[in-house]
């Protein structure tokens, strides 16, 4: 898909290794802070932008089509990036599973999906925002954050290509 097209959100999510999943919503994500949880509420009372991520809302749920295995890795955030500190066990878990690369997907590019990829990017993580895997609100404000990614902080790919690079060496039909 043309990075100038906003894809419809996605149904559908990269299998990984022995059924690891990439999450696809950002609100997908587990935490155990209550203090930063009160404050998020707090902060949600007096920041409309932020209601979006209290637990009760509807943006904080998974997609319905989505399909939960109970095997699936899951990380709960609580503010638009899950890598800064206080937002969630992400960076944890991803370093107690050895995992380096990040496979971005969710809604909305511009803001959840583009900050956690900028902030993985900053911790020396390999991250990939999937331009098919992700949405926002208009198609320029889609493609010009894939665009200004790619140019700074990481790669920008289909799903298809990247699962296509999930298999080993040897089996791709490209290197």
């Amino acid at each position: 898909m043309p990075l100038g097209k906003a894809p419809p959100a996605a149904t559908h999510r990269a299998r990984v290794g022995s059924r690891r999943e990439v999450p696809d919503r950002a609100s997908d994500q587990f935490l155990t802070r209550p203090k930063r949880l009160s404050n998020l509420r707090r902060l949600s009372e007096s920041s409309p932008r932020l209601t979006g991520l209290a637990e009760d809302s509807e943006g904080f749920k998974l997609y319905p089509e989505l399909e939960v295995l109970p095997a699936d890795i899951r990380v709960k955030k609580i503010t638009y990036s899950a890598m800064i500190p206080d937002s969630s066990n992400l960076n944890q878990v991803l370093a107690q599973h050895c995992l380096d690369t990040l496979l971005i997907a969710g809604t909305a590019t511009n803001v959840c999906c583009e900050s956690t990829a900028r902030d993985a990017s900053m911790f020396n993580y390999r991250v990939i925002m999937l331009s098919d895997g992700n949405a926002a609100a208009t198609a320029e404000e889609h493609a010009g954050t894939l665009n200004n990614f790619q140019i700074f902080f990481g790669d920008v790919m289909t799903t298809d290509e990247a699962i296509a690079r999930l298999a080993p060496v040897a089996a791709r039909k490209t290197a």
